[in-house]
């Protein structure tokens, strides 16, 4: 039997998503507490791995067992398993077909930026901060030159291990309420770092170290070095991974 679940994270205290030897990432969690529920060991498979510091509003996995269980147990019984920073939003039972990562069809991201004098502490971990005014039209205008798809080496960790550079990179919508800035990304699949490096180089375009058309420059030029600095994990979310309908997953939260 092939179960789906949704899955719901602060990143903060975790080495990541991916399994290390440790045992502190949200993989190595969910594993240990799927298999106390299932009573068998449990190997599950992610629509994507996040960085050391990074969030999911709806990861999405799934694993393959023997035990037969109620959907409640998948998602109340693991829940109860998990660290408070983990919780599993949804179960659905699924063909043996479908696979969180290569059935995706798009990934979305959102960065969260606090844009003000002093870093915020009440929500310190969840948003990342820049202390000096960003100029947010100007950030939209660099923004329009990587929609599509490109070859987005320069947006690209040195240690990623994608087989391709090039990605479709649909949405990069730019939202401003009062002093905090949300950034929306949607695309077919992103690169190690990508979403990070997009934003620390939309920041020298909002700080006016750049121009807009630098975006451009960048991307043309596929090279890392040419980018600006990664910027922190710190406002980074895994917001929303799309599957054909066919599949019938329940949305965030149903």
């Amino acid at each position: 039997m092939r179960i789906a679940l949704g899955v719901e994270y602060d990143g903060s205290e975790f080495n990541g998503w991916q399994s290390q030897p440790d045992g502190r990432t949200v993989q190595d969690n969910l594993q240990l507490a799927i298999s106390q529920i299932a009573s068998e060991k449990i190997s599950i498979i992610a629509a994507g791995r996040t960085d050391t510091g990074v969030h999911a509003l709806e990861q999405v996995i799934h694993f393959d067992t023997q035990s037969n269980r109620p959907l409640s147990a998948w998602v109340r019984g693991v829940s109860a398993l998990l660290p408070k920073s983990i919780a599993v939003l949804w179960a659905h039972v699924i063909p043996e077909e479908f696979h969180a990562r290569f059935s995706a069809q798009a990934r979305s991201y959102q960065y969260v930026l606090i844009n003000r004098p002093t870093r915020s502490a009440v929500h310190h971990g969840k948003v990342g901060w820049y202390h000096a005014p960003l100029e947010v039209n100007a950030m939209r205008e660099g923004a329009q030159h990587l929609l599509g798809e490109h070859d987005f080496s320069s947006f690209r960790a040195a240690e990623c291990q994608a087989k391709s550079p090039v990605k479709n990179l649909a949405q990069l919508d730019i939202h401003q309420q009062g002093e905090t800035i949300i950034f929306d990304l949607t695309a077919n699949a992103f690169l190690h770092h990508m979403v990070r490096n997009i934003i620390g180089c939309l920041v020298y375009v909002g700080n006016g170290q750049r121009k807009p058309e630098w975006m451009r420059e960048v991307l043309l030029a596929r090279e890392r070095k040419f980018a600006a600095p990664t910027f922190s994990p710190d406002g980074l979310y895994l917001r929303h991974i799309q599957y054909e309908t066919k599949w019938q997953l329940p949305q965030r939260g149903g």
